[in-house]
């Protein structure tokens, strides 16, 4: 019953492309900042989103599974 829509292929491989570009020319730079983790964090948030589900909501419900 939620209204939530799966984007399309093409969509999901460009975002995953982006992050790949993002993360590899940020590298260098991210080496020597302190934040680097919260960084790579949202470009892992980014990478996992396949729906306009939230991503938090959408592992909550895949990580149900491991505790039932």
């Amino acid at each position: 019953m939620s209204n939530y829509q799966a984007y399309p292929l093409h969509r999901v491989l460009l975002r995953r492309s982006a992050v790949i570009l993002v993360g590899v020319l940020a590298l260098p730079v991210m080496l020597f900042r302190a934040d680097r983790a919260r960084f790579y964090s949202f470009l892992h948030r980014v990478w996992s989103k396949t729906s306009n589900k939230p991503v938090w909501l959408q592992q909550a419900e895949t990580a149900s599974c491991d505790f039932y």
